[in-house]
């Protein structure tokens, strides 16, 4: 490094200042480490190059328990929201999910300012075009202006950064999302140190004038009139400040796609990055759902302070006079006039199997890993690997034991198990329907999962922690009062023929009439003088939940006691697979891949199977045994 400039020494360096990029950077500097994170340009700072919006179906989830764990974004979207929903409201809590519709520029700006007045936190305009590595071991970057900083830990958060190209029918153009300049060498040179990258394509629709668009023609969408916060730190909101709209593709718009497939860069060739399953684009939708007769989009707002509109599930990678003629067809969007062109785009990234449990790249130490660089989708995915890995990169050059979140624990320990474990061929995103133990694994109670943990590693301040006793305190002492408090059949006779359901015949406890479907925990505010005066939102949320999913909540916890059996059946990380005998040959190069830290991981990664297992099982055993026989002798 003699012809480059040393510009200083940090503890952590996150590379790239996306939502993963900023609660990593903000966790290390948080737990009291000197931190730098670069970015290509600053304008990227919790950039919302796609949708406007946070949280959704089992994204939601992710967002309450970033904050329980002490990161940002459900403090910063309850700052930069316009409108709020709670999802999924028709079916049980387990699948309840908070989503908020941004201002995409308070919401940059609000983070930008967050980290500009952290502590131990600075943050750079540069790019990256190196690591340095010794020993096996990250030491340092390098940047483009021929410098370089030192570093004990550094976090690789480029998102869709990684040799990016935009598409837009045969135009292909080297860029980072919305028009940001590209990180190129950084690629090549991650090659050279033999970290093994693959092409993942994403895409976003395009954004129009408000003011062009006929609203009448369209289904309003209004926000909640309970404003509930995505932060266990806060229990109120504002108003909401905004309507989204609903609208609907039709015949003559997919006759428009399908005259046009040949322009197309995903029909066309060009594109080689594998696109998500779960957000296709427009022609993809056209083309695998060829019966289907329309497809609904929603109309959105950017922000309070810009007429643009967001057309969210058109995604697209035609050419732009194709986007004209067929957006047009669509209802209240006849004279729509388009200020940004949806567009595709395709990156590099790596397999999620490359990495540990913990994040860190199992070919350099102290190298670790987020976002969408590790083959994810989605803001909230994002920030959740961001968050673990500015955790774990603290506790690694702390000389303490990882953070490592169960299946059982957290959403967050679903999507990273996923990914480690199983791999993905197409940009991962976290869905309930992923989660084995979702019935515990609320959104309403992350803060009683994780606060804790989060405060025991360094993270979560003290206000949060002692906000999280007080609120356990209430909960319990409130379950308590419900469970022994009873009535007297004539005293809620009116009651329960007002809510529709059985009379009673002798007193029953407030407790057993909340778990019937009919009542709700503010409905005995009508008989009972003492629910709820003294109890937050979250509180009384976590009330009710606990009290009417009692027994459902037993059941989960018993399988999950089966389930902490097999992951307490550790496995050694230096473990020679290929000595045990019995192990099928994929089963033996898939162990010896993954370096799995127990049986229960073990058992889900692809080409294992039952009987892999079990010579597993009996290899673990006949080990026990010799080890007691050796203290015998």
């Amino acid at each position: 490094m003699e012809d480059k400039i040393l510009m200083g020494h940090y503890d952590v360096a996150v590379i790239g200042a996306g939502h993963a990029g900023c609660e990593a950077a903000l966790a290390a500097a948080r737990m009291g480490k000197k931190t730098i994170m670069f970015s290509i340009n600053l304008e990227a700072v919790a950039m919302m190059p796609c949708n406007p919006s946070i949280g959704g179906t089992g994204k939601g989830h992710l967002v309450r328990e970033i904050d329980a764990l002490g990161g940002e974004m459900g403090i910063n979207i309850d700052k930069a929201f316009i409108q709020t929903k709670m999802l999924n409201t028709a079916k049980g809590p387990a699948v309840h999910s908070l989503r908020a519709q941004a201002d995409k520029h308070k919401y940059h700006t609000e983070m930008k300012k967050t980290i500009e007045n952290t502590p131990n936190l600075d943050m750079k305009q540069c790019e990256i075009v190196d690591i340095l590595v010794e020993d096996g071991k990250v030491c340092g970057v390098v940047t483009k202006l021929n410098s370089y900083y030192t570093a004990d830990a550094v976090i690789l958060a480029t998102g869709t950064f990684l040799r990016g190209k935009i598409f837009v029918g045969s135009t292909v153009t080297s860029s980072g999302p919305n028009g940001l300049a590209p990180s190129n060498e950084l690629a090549d040179n991650l090659k050279k140190h033999g970290i093994p990258l693959r092409r993942f394509k994403t895409g976003t629709p395009a954004r129009c004038l408000g003011s062009s668009l006929d609203y009448s023609k369209m289904t309003e969408q209004k926000g909640d009139e309970e404003r509930v916060p995505f932060s266990f730190l806060n229990d109120e909101l504002g108003e909401n400040q905004a309507s989204c709209w609903l609208t609907y593709t039709n015949e003559e718009t997919h006759g428009v796609i399908r005259a046009n497939f040949h322009r197309s860069a995903l029909f066309g060739g060009q594109i080689e990055g594998i696109g998500p399953r779960y957000c296709p684009s427009i022609e993809d939708k056209v083309n695998r759902f060829a019966d289907k007769k329309r497809h609904q989009l929603f109309v959105e707002p950017e922000g309070l302070d810009t007429d643009e509109m967001y057309i969210q599930g058109m995604s697209s990678s035609l050419p732009e006079d194709v986007q004209e003629a067929f957006y047009k067809t669509i209802p209240g969007l006849e004279n729509l006039r388009i200020t940004r062109p949806a567009y595709a785009i395709e990156y590099d990234c790596i397999n999620p199997q490359d990495l540990k449990l913990s994040l860190e790249n199992r070919f350099i130490e102290n190298l670790f890993c987020a976002g969408q660089f590790n083959g994810s989708s989605g803001y909230e995915e994002a920030a959740a690997q961001g968050l673990m890995a500015g955790i774990n990169a603290v506790l690694k050059i702390s000389g303490k034991k990882p953070l490592i979140l169960g299946r059982n624990e957290a959403y967050i320990g679903v999507l990273i198990d996923d990914l480690v474990t199983k791999g993905t061929n197409e940009p991962y995103r976290i869905m309930t329907s992923r989660c084995e133990y979702r019935l515990l694994l609320r959104q309403d109670n992350a803060d009683l999962r994780l606060t804790e943990k989060s405060y025991q590693v360094g993270l979560a301040s003290k206000e949060r922690y002692e906000r999280f006793l007080k609120k356990k305190e209430a909960v319990e002492k409130e379950v308590a009062r419900l469970e022994s408090k009873m009535v007297k059949p004539l005293e809620i006779e009116e009651f329960l023929e007002k809510h529709q359901t059985s009379q009673v015949q002798s007193s029953i406890s407030l407790a057993d009439l909340l778990r019937r479907p009919q009542i709700t925990y503010k409905d005995l505010e009508e008989i009972d003088d003492e629910t709820r005066p003294n109890l937050a939102y979250h509180a009384a949320t976590q009330v009710e939940v606990q009290i009417k999913y009692d027994g459902y909540i037993k059941k989960q916890l018993q399988q999950i006691e089966r389930f902490n059996k097999l992951e307490g059946k550790t496995l050694e990380e230096d473990l020679d697979y290929s000595k045990i005998e019995g192990l099928r040959i994929e089963a033996m190069q898939k162990l010896s891949q993954i370096k799995p830290g127990s049986i229960g991981q073990a058992s889900r990664i692809s080409g294992v199977s039952p009987a892999d297992i079990n010579v597993l099982l009996i290899y673990l055993e006949k080990q026990r045994r010799k080890a007691e026989d050796g203290k015998a002798n």
